[in-house]
């Protein structure tokens, strides 16, 4: 793999006229190289080895983070593209907050980059194990095909909120949110 030079400042300058996620999946700009930056599987991000500090940077990189077809993930702009390194999933749910109750509840999730996120038909919560340490690995669609692991404490709140499933559909425990029901276990 080739390192490339890069010059974060004017990738943040190249980025700052967007407000929110890029519109990443319009771009389609030669590929640059790879750069040592790398997402660690508890959200965190670094560059060269060290930790990026300035929250800001962060959002501003997260904007422009897609997830290609060949499984890597790349910064992309209008005119480049470079390939990082993500240990797990890119982002983290942290928080969450609850309105409501019953199958009228809005699960909202608050990542990492301080994106809120409702879960919903768009948006769902998927139950899924780690398979090297066989224990509850739950993650959120964010948006395109990136994903938030769903922080262990977000996990215990729900657990807090699981209900049977819906008569006609799977009797499993599991939460409701924006009127969808999305299963986080199993009947057997």
């Amino acid at each position: 793999m080739n390192k490339v030079d890069f010059d974060p400042d004017g990738l943040v300058q190249a980025i700052k006229q967007t407000s929110g996620p890029a519109p990443v999946h319009l771009w389609n700009p030669p590929f640059c190289g790879d750069i040592d930056m790398r997402i660690a599987s508890d959200g965190s991000w670094h560059y060269q080895n060290s930790p990026i500090r300035r929250a800001a940077m962060v959002k501003l990189f997260s904007s422009i983070l897609r997830l290609d077809d060949d499984g890597h993930y790349y910064l992309v702009t209008p005119v480049e593209k470079v390939r990082i390194q993500v240990d797990d999933y890119p982002f983290v749910a942290q928080l969450l907050e609850v309105e409501g109750k019953g199958k009228d509840q809005k699960l909202w999730f608050i990542t990492n980059t301080e994106e809120r996120i409702l879960a919903d038909k768009d948006h769902p919560i998927e139950a899924g194990i780690d398979p090297a340490s066989d224990v509850p690995h739950p993650r959120l669609l964010c948006r395109g095909n990136l994903y938030a692991l769903i922080a262990r404490n977000v996990f215990y709140q729900l657990a807090e909120l699981l209900e049977q499933g819906p008569l006609n559909g799977p009797s499993v425990p599991g939460v409701w949110s924006a009127g969808c029901f999305f299963a986080l276990g199993s009947d057997k």
